[in-house]
């Protein structure tokens, strides 16, 4: 009888300590598993054309009076169409914005401002937009032929924008991926291994620059200065090894 009352107890020590060595024998292997991973950096890269250009200025007047400026600025905006329907721009490819002006004051002999308004300077800016990127190219080198004819001009430098960018994002960061397994799964053939899932990963900034440019930006780059283009995106992935 006294046997037997402890025969339960050791049992149930035993049984126990098999579990408790079956638990950390799983626990050693999950974790011996977890760290056997590889990462990998993956990229793609593609070649673009703009297919939307835009080109920006300033019509600007100046004279004596408000009512003088007012009219000269007027004067120059048929000057400026007249030259953008010869290069085949439409109308409603044209926009025109709301009319500012200031009055400019007199300076006397000491370099200060007076009270004493001795001119007016009205301006409008306008915005031309087509999808002929080339076009909007030809017209930023050749408006400036407009001071000849009397209009008082400022041109920004042209924009040109790709309208399907944000499709092509998620198709190049998808590219990306699976350069990245690609190059995982060849390493890991290399040494005898298999591939197994993905564990983390993690998408880099896209780079938008002029084709042929080795620029980068850790906050990426967003090209708008250039017809032809190149998007290119990263990708930092880690993978389980088997």
């Amino acid at each position: 009888m006294k046997e037997n009352r402890f025969v339960a107890p050791v049992m149930i020590l035993t049984l126990g300590i098999i579990i408790s060595a079956v638990i950390l024998a799983m626990t050693w292997r999950q974790n011996s598993k977890m760290s056997q991973t590889i990462t990998v950096t993956g990229s793609a890269k593609k070649e673009i054309v703009s297919d939307l250009g835009f080109l920006r200025g300033t019509l600007t007047a100046r004279a004596s009076t408000a009512g003088a400026a007012y009219n000269d600025l007027i004067s120059q905006k048929p000057v400026l169409l007249d030259f953008l329907k010869t290069k085949g721009i439409q109308p409603d490819k044209i926009s025109f914005f709301t009319i500012t002006n200031y009055a400019v004051y007199e300076i006397s002999s000491t370099g200060m401002q007076t009270q004493n308004i001795v001119g007016q300077v009205f301006s409008q800016r306008f915005e031309i937009n087509s999808n002929d990127v080339n076009k909007i190219k030809q017209i930023s080198l050749e408006i400036s032929e407009l001071v000849n004819k009397g209009v008082d001009l400022m041109v920004e430098m042209p924009e040109y924008h790709y309208s399907k960018m944000a499709d092509l994002k998620i198709e190049i960061q998808a590219e990306a991926a699976r350069d990245a397994m690609k190059r995982a799964e060849k390493i890991a053939s290399s040494t005898d291994r298999d591939l197994g899932p993905l564990r983390t990963a993690r998408m880099g900034v896209i780079q938008i620059t002029p084709r042929f440019s080795n620029m980068i930006s850790d906050y990426g780059i967003n090209d708008l200065s250039s017809i032809e283009k190149e998007i290119t995106a990263v990708v930092n992935a880690s993978f389980e090894i088997d």
